[in-house]
C-alpha cells in the first residue's frame, strides 16, 4: 500500500512551483560549478529555508555523480519530536515538486529488523524539515536515474547511542551504490536562540561565530567522533545536526572505506555586530573515499 509523504513546506520553505524550483537549482548549483565525482560518498548539507541556504547547499549536491548510486540515506536530526533513539519512515514514498523519491523497503525492513530503531507516523514525518529539504536537491541530481531513499530520523542520541548507530550502518558505507545525506544547519546565534557564546578576540561576532564553527569543521574534518563530542561539551556550539553528524562520524571511522569529509562552503544568513542580533550559519562539505 502507497504511503505518501508530502512536501509538507513547499510552498513556504521553497518554492512549490516546479518549474521555479529547477530554475533555482540550476542557478546555484552552475553558480558552485564543481565537478562530480564519483569518490563522493556522502555530503553534509543544510537545511534552512532556500532563500537561506539553498545556495551553500549547492556546494554539497553539486558534487554527486548520479551514475552508480542507486540509493541515498537521509540522516535528519529531530526538531519537534524527542527520541532517544533513531527512526524510520512509515511512508513509501517522499513527494517533491520536481520528482518523487520512493523509499527503499527492503533496507528499512533490514534496520527494523535489528530491533533498534522505532517508527515514526507521518504526522512527525511531515512536520520535520530536516530531511525534506535535501529532497529537492537530490531529486534535481538524481533526475532519470532509478535511486531510492532511506530516511533516518536521528533522535537525542548519548555518545554511547551514536556508536552503537555508527556501528550498524557502517556496512552500507562500503557499498559504492550507497550514498549519505547528512542534514545539519550550524551554529543558531542570538538570545533567541539561547546562544550568545562571544570571543572578542576575533574582532566583531560574527567573527567569533565564524572561527568557533570553523573550529567544529576542522574537527569533522579529522573524522574524529570523540573529538568533535569534546568540542561540542566545551563550546555548546547549536549545530543542530550534531547527533546525524556523529554517527556520520563513527560510521565513517570504522568503515573498511577510507573516507575524507571536506568542507567546500561556509556562510551566515547574517553578519552580527550586536548582541541584539541573531544569525544562523551554514557549511557544506563532501565526503570522499581518500585515495591516499
Amino acid at each position: 500500500m502507497e504511503v505518501i509523504r508530502r512536501a509538507s513546506h513547499a510552498g513556504s520553505w521553497y518554492t512549490d512551483n516546479p518549474r521555479k524550483l529547477e530554475e533555482e537549482l540550476d542557478g546555484w548549483l552552475s553558480a558552485a560549478g564543481l565537478p562530480k565525482s564519483s569518490d563522493v560518498r556522502g555530503v553534509i548539507a543544510p537545511h534552512a529555508g532556500y532563500s537561506y541556504s539553498g545556495r551553500a547547499a549547492a556546494y554539497a549536491f553539486g558534487n554527486i555523480d548520479p551514475t552508480n548510486i542507486s540509493r541515498v540515506f537521509l540522516l535528519g536530526p529531530s526538531h519537534h519530536y524527542y527520541t532517544p533513539k533513531c527512526a524510520l519512515s512509515t511512508a513509501t514514498v517522499y513527494k517533491t515538486p520536481i520528482g518523487d523519491l520512493p523509499i527503499d523497503q527492503e533496507v528499512i525492513e533490514e534496520l527494523k529488523a535489528t530491533g533498534k530503531f522505532e517508527l515514526m507516523d507521518l504526522r512527525v514525518d511531515e512536520a520535520e524539515h530536516s530531511m525534506e529539504m535535501h529532497l529537492p536537491y537530490l531529486a534535481k541530481v538524481f533526475k532519470g536515474h532509478q535511486v531510492k531513499v532511506v530516511p533516518i530520523l536521528v533522535g537525542a542520541l548519548n555518545a554511547e547511542s551514536e556508536a552503537k548507530y555508527g556501528k550498524l550502518l557502517e556496512k552500507y558505507i562500503d557499498d559504492p551504490k550507497n550514498f549519505f545525506s547528512v542534514s545539519s544547519d550550524f551554529c543558531h546565534w542570538g538570545t533567541r536562540f539561547n546562544y550568545t557564546h562571544y570571543d572578542n578576540k576575533h574582532g566583531a561576532i560574527y567573527k567569533s561565530i565564524e572561527a568557533l564553527d570553523k573550529m567544529g569543521m576542522d574537527i569533522i574534518e579529522t573524522g574524529d567522533p570523540d573529538s568533535f563530542k569534546k568540542y561540542l561539551l566545551e563550546f555548546e556550539n547549536t549545530i543542530c545536526g550534531r547527533h546525524p553528524i556523529g554517527v556520520f562520524l563513527h560510521m565513517t571511522k570504522n568503515c573498511s572505506t577510507k573516507i575524507k569529509i571536506q568542507f567546500l562552503r561556509y556562510e551566515q544568513s547574517s553578519q552580527c555586530k550586536t548582541m541584539r542580533e541573531s544569525s544562523v550559519s551554514y557549511a557544506s562539505a563532501a565526503a570522499k573515499v581518500d585515495g591516499e
